[in-house]
């Protein structure tokens, strides 16, 4: 036999229930931890205290195109012989290599091109940055 005494809606050694058995979502007269029950759905803090808001978290980046993912994808190869990459760029592409840096410059700053290929996007990002450092 347990000599512990447990007082109704407290859980072992008396602490304060958590989650849905704390009076959560769910339990007639509960309020939910977020405040997603109340009207507006935030939850209140004070009386006349202004709530302070948590910081936002990142969007997820939006997905990439398929050209965005084949820019990446022919970057990734290796080339042998002058003016291969440039013939690959135009042939597989159908664009100039100009727009086809101009696009992977750009693509460099892409969190949704550093997500689909890191690897290539950071050795990119470092060329770069000692290109720049050159200057």
């Amino acid at each position: 036999m347990n000599d512990t005494h447990e007082e109704p809606g407290r859980g072992a050694g008396g602490e304060e229930p958590v989650g849905e058995a704390a009076g959560g979502a769910g339990e007639p007269g509960g309020e939910s931890a977020s405040g997603a029950g109340e009207p507006g759905g935030e939850a209140a803090v004070g009386a006349g205290e202004p709530v302070a808001e948590a910081p936002a978290a990142p969007p997820h980046p939006a997905p990439l195109s398929a050209r965005d993912r084949d820019v990446l994808a022919l970057e990734g190869e290796s080339f042998t012989g002058p003016g291969a990459k440039e013939r690959a760029v135009r042939e597989r592409l159908g664009m100039s290599p100009t727009r086809y840096y101009q696009l992977l410059n750009a693509l460099l700053d892409d969190p949704a091109a550093e997500a689909h290929a890191p690897v290539t996007v950071h050795r990119l990002r470092r060329v770069r940055e000692a290109r720049r450092a050159e200057r």
